[in-house]
């Protein structure tokens, strides 16, 4: 097991099995998890801080070690508030590596004592993306082999 403590950043609108997976495995390898929920006021999020908080909390249940958190800002100054020395990031396809490899430098640059861990999306989810499931919920689509089931109803009373 990895010492230190990591951190998940995401704004997870909503959480999709591609999250759960990504957490479930990152709390294996760490002793204490914190998912931390991107409070973005320029972003127009289908569910509010509190609501995608909520999900994840529901989700992540079964992990004792996990932690469900939200911040805003610079995610390097959430890192040093919570006094965390590891970002996770999930990859999905080369293009979100070109992405978060650039974040990742800018985040070394400015805080050189975060390190930034890459993990792959598990190939059964590398397909999933919170805008695709909250497209197809708009249009009634059957979005339950995309996210935990605790959260299905919620995601289409939305569109209701």
């Amino acid at each position: 097991m990895c010492k230190g403590l990591c951190v998940y950043p995401g704004s997870f609108d909503p959480v999709t099995l591609g999250h759960v997976d990504l957490i479930e495995r990152a709390a294996k390898l760490f002793p204490n998890l914190v998912v931390a929920v991107l409070n973005n006021p320029d972003k127009h999020n289908m569910f509010t801080v509190e609501q995608r908080m909520n999900m994840l909390s529901r989700a992540c249940a079964h992990l004792t070690n996990v932690t469900i958190d939200s911040f805003g800002g610079l995610l390097v100054d959430y890192m040093r508030s919570a006094n965390a020395e590891i970002v996770l990031r999930g990859l999905r396809a080369v293009t979100d590596f070109e992405n978060e490899f650039q974040m990742a430098q800018v985040n070394r640059q400015i805080a050189p004592g975060i390190e930034t861990l890459f993990m792959m999306t598990s190939p059964d989810y590398a397909y999933i993306s919170s805008s695709a499931v909250r497209q197809i919920a708009m249009f009634g689509g059957d979005i339950s082999t995309l996210v935990p089931p605790c959260i299905i109803e919620e995601i289409h009373r939305v569109f209701k």
